[in-house]
């Protein structure tokens, strides 16, 4: 076997431009399927319970990978293998049979003797085993079994059929051109896609000196940085470019989405910024308006003062290194003259039509064809408006005509072209046409959140037209039979359901969630196909509530002692859960909701308790200590949940843990007597509501 040794491996292949959305994960599964196989081929060299070590590199025309300490043999192994079963291996003589020698033979060991099988009961029968060592798979081997494997994980985007120039026809993401094998400085025979490994690629497409040579695997970045003007890692090449960003910004502030980022980043191998300007006229038009169409369109970053205003200038990120921008330049603002001009000329034709104006427009916009066209859900959303107005104090007439309002800007020539603008739009439209700040603020407004963090609705009329606008789409959605299933949520109800929640929650809106959603579905009453959804929803509601309670940080005993009582109201469970969680503290806290874990039990096995409890039938004396402490709390007890003191209403109630430990101890419930079992079943009635009050303590036992 020979000598085996550990070095670092490199492997790139150098395509055509991959697709920039998908370059991040197609350089991340490259890598990590690469490693993972090698690894299983027992090729590289680590400690046991360490992970292997390497660095993923991507840039727009290669995908390549180093790995450190790769063995060029990897260690022979121990294998233990079922031979066959005693019964059919040996004869009757005890000689080996016919199947033993061809099973022998085909295993490489014909002339093995008997005393090297190890005879072990398997089950329920004796099996002949052999243990032997297999030398180790070499690099090569390991390598190309593993470059094939990888190649399969990466054919999950679309596919192109391309022909080499033997003829042949090979299949892959992109055309791949070269392909380098290099472990140490030296090269691996493999082979892909019709291309044989060596250790030379190519540059810069334009800036780079030609083919370039990598003798050692732990120069590839190096070499091609300074001989090839290629940043090869992902994350330094995003470096850079964020540093040239912030360099030409100058005082200004730039916008950096990171998504933006990763797109320029997968499309350049040499980033150089560049500053452009566009004249000051589009700065009349509303700067999101300029600034989605200059990120998305032609992926610019645009800077801003520091109190946000749109300046008339935005960076380009070239792959082209040059002394002399000025065509660079040119070609860059006439691009951008262009887009900011239909810009204008969409928001000039907008103004020509009011929102009003647009409102009976919706009617011949479907919403779904089981649901009826827009102008139906807005009346739906406009009805729920006005119903909901008055329980947070606000005018109905104020939220009825936001309402009505807040999906008009759908019909606009700029939502048309760029959907991520609607209500942003809504809110120019409606200052423009003379409505008030408060409804041009609330058709703003009313899409929030709209993803996981995002604010919530600022104003009232905002939030009013918020939760109408987001139940309404849960009901009809849900009520005619597309609520999610698995990781399928095509109308993005789990995202209503949390924003309708975290809303009513953070806002403390007084909102029953049952008599929200029954309003709701009388919305619907002339759409026959809608099914009441209440209860099904109703559930929904509470296990997205369980996640959102147990991210703002309470434990899920806290969370199920509240939720367990199926709330209706939930404006007061971040109280309630404060409450729960300081009563849990308490020394009495465990004991109680022992007990009432018990009183829960004993209720359950009995028909029914009476409500009225006759003093007269005590016999111990804690059955007397319980009811007169019962009784003189319950009023305190009672004050502090109207006031809406949940902690206090537990504190209180924990003082009563020794007069409830005494009843337990000391009073036999289930006793002969019937009058005295139902008069002490109606008193541990009466404990245990006033003990649930706030929440299931007994969902607190440990």
């Amino acid at each position: 076997m020979p000598m085996s040794h550990s070095d670092t491996l490199l492997i790139e292949l150098l395509t055509e431009e991959l697709p920039p959305k998908a370059l991040n994960q197609l350089s991340s599964v490259f890598s990590h399927c690469l490693v993972e196989q090698l690894a299983i081929h027992d090729l590289i060299d680590i400690d046991k319970g360490r992970v292997p070590s390497f660095e993923p590199f991507g840039t727009p025309r290669r995908l390549a990978v180093i790995i450190h300490n790769v063995r060029t043999v990897a260690p022979q192994r121990w294998i233990y293998k079922k031979v066959l079963p005693v019964s059919v291996a040996l004869k009757s003589n005890g000689q080996p049979s016919d199947q033993l020698i061809k099973r022998l033979i085909a295993l490489g060991f014909p002339d093995i003797p008997l005393t090297r099988l190890e005879r072990v009961i398997d089950g329920k029968i004796e099996a002949f085993f052999l243990k032997y060592t297999a030398p180790g798979v070499t690099l090569e081997d390991g390598l190309q079994n593993a470059l094939d494997e990888t190649l399969t994980k990466l054919t999950t985007h679309k596919i192109l059929t391309y022909q080499r120039p033997d003829g042949t026809n090979v299949q892959f993401i992109r055309p791949i051109h070269r392909l380098i094998a290099l472990h140490a400085n030296r090269v691996i025979p493999i082979t892909a896609l019709g291309l044989r490994a060596n250790n030379i690629t190519l540059g810069h497409r334009f800036l780079s000196e030609g083919q370039i040579k990598v003798l050692h695997a732990d120069n590839y970045k190096h070499v091609l940085k300074h001989r090839g003007k290629v940043i090869v890692s992902m994350l330094e090449r995003k470096e850079a470019i964020r540093i040239q960003l912030l360099e030409r910004a100058g005082v200004d502030h730039v916008l950096m989405p990171e998504t933006l980022l990763n797109e320029v980043n997968a499309l350049v191998e040499w980033p150089i910024v560049y500053a452009c300007h566009f004249d000051q006229v589009f700065l009349k038009v509303p700067q999101e308006c300029l600034i989605l169409t200059m990120q998305t369109n032609q992926k610019y970053f645009v800077l801003t003062n520091a109190f946000g205003k749109l300046q008339p200038r935005f960076l380009v990120v070239s792959n082209l290194q040059t002394d002399t921008p000025k065509q660079i330049v040119i070609g860059n603002e006439r691009v951008v003259r262009s887009r900011l001009t239909d810009a204008k000329f969409f928001f000039e034709q907008d103004k020509k039509k009011t929102l009003e104006q647009r409102v009976p427009l919706l009617a011949s916009v479907v919403y779904h064809h089981k649901l009826g066209s827009q102008l139906q859900r807005t009346e739906r959303i406009e009805a729920l408006a006005i119903l909901i107005a008055p329980i947070v104090g606000v005018d109905a007439r104020l939220a009825a005509r936001t309402a009505r309002l807040a999906k008009a800007d759908l019909l606009t020539y700029m939502v048309g072209e760029f959907p991520e603008l609607q209500g942003i739009m809504g809110a120019y439209y409606a200052r423009y046409d003379g409505e008030s700040e408060e409804i041009a603020i609330g058709c703003l407004e009313h899409y929030r959140p709209r993803f996981t963090g995002d604010e919530l609705p600022s104003t009232t009329i905002g939030t009013i037209i918020a939760v109408a606008d987001k139940i309404e789409a849960l009901v009809g959605i849900w009520g005619i039979g597309l609520q999610p299933t698995g990781e399928k949520d095509p109308y993005a109800l789990r995202r209503h359901a949390l924003g309708l929640l975290r809303i009513i929650l953070e806002k403390r809106l007084p909102i029953d969630l049952i008599d929200l959603l029954r309003h709701t579905y009388t919305q619907f009453s002339t759409h026959t196909q809608v099914i009441d959804p209440t209860s099904a929803l109703y559930d929904f509601f509470i296990d997205r509530l369980r996640s959102l309670l147990r991210g703002y940080g309470y434990n899920a005993k806290e969370v199920e002692a509240v939720l367990s009582q199926n709330p209706t109201r939930i404006d007061n469970i971040i109280s309630r859960l404060d409450a729960v969680r300081e009563f849990a503290a308490l020394p009495a806290a465990e004991s109680l909701a022992v007990a009432n874990k018990r009183i829960m039990n004993i209720l359950k096995k009995s028909n029914s308790a009476p409500r009225h409890i006759k003093t007269q039938l005590f016999v111990e004396c804690a059955e007397f200590t319980l009811f007169e402490q019962l009784q003189n709390i319950t009023p305190t007890v009672q004050d502090r949940l109207h006031s809406r003191d949940y902690t206090g209403a537990l504190l209180a109630l924990a003082s009563m843990s020794d007069s409830v430990n005494m009843f337990f101890k000391d009073v036999m419930i289930n006793t002969d007597n019937s009058a005295l079992r139902a008069n002490r079943l109606g008193l541990l009635a009466l404990l245990y509501e006033q003990m649930n009050c706030v929440a299931d303590i007994s969902k607190l036992k440990t």
